[in-house]
């Protein structure tokens, strides 16, 4: 085996990410690749197994058109008021194509940016008049730039329109930052759950497993527990239902939620949570979750053969 220095590791690492390199890599290389990378083992496509392989299987095979309106956080918001009801959802101020349409005199001294087609991507406002409007352009011109799908190779992505959304500055109970349930769904059944809390702290975001009893699973994903028990949200048994009723015939998907003054409100929904690249501890539960997915009785050898009409030279 050749042993590569450190300065070419570097060097081939900083090509493989260049947007003209990456265009050019067929999906099932380039998700192989940065599996190894990420988790570092082989990936198996042929008989996946874990929680991880299997959402690698599903970015290149599970490709239902319904998806890409999914995570388009302002096309899913006509999904789910179908569903929830339209005060499920977070008040929306405004959605643009570029960041000159956005008139920063008519919103309210509080709101959230964040475009409709990333992961990750947010600008809270807490005070308008301490906005840094050359850097807040920079930010937003950025984030329309992007191109999400290329990053991970997560297909719903790969169609959605760019736009910027604004949404209500919302708090919990303690006028802190909303906490987010998120609810990990096989097949309609809502299996576990995750919390996701201390992300201005300074030793960084906590994430804690639950049963469906709301009592802590013993496994890390990635990011460290928080060793503490939150209260169950009121509205919990209201999230269930609903997870359930979203996720409906799906193999998997993560629905979130949040609680503010009592009320319930639409999060988002994931289909490739950590985009299937971050490790568990005990690596045993990678395997527990992996086989409460059930994947199509489908030859795979078939697929690839198609697989140039839904890879990136389509």
């Amino acid at each position: 085996m050749i042993k590569l220095s450190v300065r070419l590791r570097r060097r081939i690492s900083y090509l493989w990410h260049l947007p003209c390199v990456q265009f050019f890599i067929p999906d099932k290389l380039y998700i192989k690749l940065e599996y190894k990378k990420n988790i570092g083992k082989r990936l198996d496509l042929t008989n996946p197994q874990s929680f991880n392989e299997k959402l690698q299987w599903m970015k290149l095979y599970n490709r239902d058109p319904l998806y890409t309106k999914l995570v388009d956080k302002y096309e899913v918001r006509h999904y789910v008021e179908s569903i929830m009801g339209k005060e499920c959802l977070i008040p929306l101020i405004g959605v643009y194509d570029s960041f000159e349409a956005i008139n920063f005199d008519v919103l309210p001294n509080e709101f959230v940016l964040k475009p409709n087609h990333t992961s990750g991507d947010i600008f809270l406002c807490r005070d308008k008049s301490k906005i840094d409007y050359v850097e807040l352009k920079r930010q937003v011109n950025l984030w329309l730039k992007r191109r999400y799908y290329w990053l991970h190779r997560e297909w719903p992505y790969k169609n959605v329109k760019p736009r910027i959304l604004c949404e209500k500055y919302m708090v919990d109970e303690s006028k802190e930052e909303l906490k987010d349930y998120k609810f990990m769904c096989f097949h309609g059944e809502v299996k576990c759950l995750f919390v996701c809390l201390n992300r201005n702290s300074p030793d960084g975001l906590n994430v804690d497993f639950y049963n469906m009893a709301w009592e802590p699973m013993p496994f890390q994903r990635h990011y460290s527990n928080s060793r503490t028990i939150i209260p169950k949200p009121r509205n919990f048994d209201k999230m269930v239902e609903y997870a359930k009723k979203l996720s409906k015939e799906i193999p998997f998907v993560r629905v979130d939620f949040y609680e503010a003054e009592g009320q319930l409100y639409f999060g988002e929904l994931t289909f490739y949570p950590g985009s299937g690249y971050e490790e568990f501890t005990p690596e045993s539960y990678d395997y527990l979750l992996g086989a409460w997915i059930k994947l199509p009785n489908l030859y795979i050898e078939e697929k690839d053969k198609n697989e140039k009409q839904s890879s990136v030279y389509t």
